[in-house]
């Protein structure tokens, strides 16, 4: 319906400016702008702003593992076993079985040990008087110095390798025993460094040269050590073998028994020299600690015995041993203890 012009009272006006409005079709009082909708007038002329892309980091790279170094094989030191000879034979010397210098041998022996982490025990060993070689020697005591790795069950398998640390009275005993000694250290600091598959009990005998004639004035400290074998750990005994006299020059290495047990150890231990081109020959022996455990029917053998002039005498001096021939004799011993 069109709007009526009239005219107007105060009332009227008031009516009026309604009629207005209503006629104008604006609620808020307010005027489209023309060809406008309010729809239009509440959208934005402006598009709403937008997120930003969140930035994309790049993949760290996968660390590259750093290899694990090989470890260098352990090897037999020939020169650190004639240090032990020149302490033995050089600066001590002459080790009596019952005597003090034997005793500061063992104590230095012991402190070696103890110095590569082995548990040690020792075991006096009555001695009585007698004749050494010539010389007149009292009674007294000796001592097996007995060195096991941590954790060693003697009840479980396991080798002993042995070498007497006492001399006759007149000699200083490079060779007959500090090259036996010497040899042992060597293959304890190995063991300690790389575990052989059969753990080793090492010993350092006490009093194994003679106080007269036969068997029972003779290596009364393996003696003693089989008499005080329980069965179990005789059982558990997989071989003896015993260091003696292994650094005069040879072309070979001596491997013995004495003659009346197996044969079994000795041939594995000649095996072992042939597979490092190390040339042994087999041969008969009990002069020696494998002795004490053949008697007693468990497997031993002893390497060395190759005869030399200073044998039992004032002249037994570092000088007479023969690098080479040690380096040989560890050798061989390494390679039958690794390949149990």
């Amino acid at each position: 319906m069109g709007c009526v012009r009239r005219s107007l009272t105060l009332w009227g006006v008031v009516a009026a400016a309604v009629l207005v409005t209503a006629c104008n079709g604006d609620d808020d009082g307010s005027s489209s702008p023309a060809g406008t909708t309010p729809a239009e007038q509440e959208s934005p002329t402006t598009s709403p702003p937008t997120t930003p892309p969140t930035p994309t980091s790049s993949p760290s790279p996968t660390p590259t593992p750093t290899p694990t170094p090989t470890p260098e094989p352990v090897m037999f030191d020939a020169d650190a076993a004639f240090d032990t000879i020149e302490h033995l034979a050089g600066e001590i010397g002459p080790r009596e079985g019952t005597s003090d210098a034997f005793a500061r041998a063992a104590d230095d022996i012991t402190d070696r040990f103890e110095g590569l982490d082995y548990e040690i025990s020792h075991v006096q060993v009555p001695v009585p008087a007698g004749n050494s070689w010539g010389v007149d020697v009292g009674e007294g005591e000796s001592t097996n110095v007995i060195a096991d790795p941590p954790g060693f069950d003697p009840d479980e398998a396991h080798v002993i390798i042995g070498a007497h640390l006492d001399t006759v009275p007149q000699a200083p005993g490079a060779e007959d025993n500090a090259s036996g000694v010497a040899v042992m250290m060597e293959l304890a600091r190995m063991a300690s460094v790389e575990a052989p598959p059969v753990p080793v009990r090492f010993i350092a005998f006490g009093a194994e040269e003679p106080r007269g004639e036969g068997d029972d004035m003779h290596h009364f400290g393996s003696q003693q050590y089989v008499a005080d074998m329980p069965a179990d750990q005789q059982e558990a005994l997989v071989g003896m073998v015993s260091l003696d006299r292994v650094g005069v020059a040879a072309d070979h290495v001596p491997i013995c028994t004495g003659g009346t047990g197996t044969t079994q150890l000795r041939d594995a231990l000649i095996e072992a020299a042939e597979s490092i081109d190390v040339p042994a020959e087999a041969c008969e022996n009990r002069a020696s600690d494998h002795w004490s455990f053949e008697k007693a029917e468990l497997p031993s053998a002893r390497l060395g015995s190759v005869p030399y002039e200073a044998y039992h005498s004032p002249d037994d001096v570092p000088e007479v041993v023969d690098t080479d021939q040690l380096d040989l004799v560890g050798r061989t011993m390494w390679a039958w203890l690794t390949s149990l």
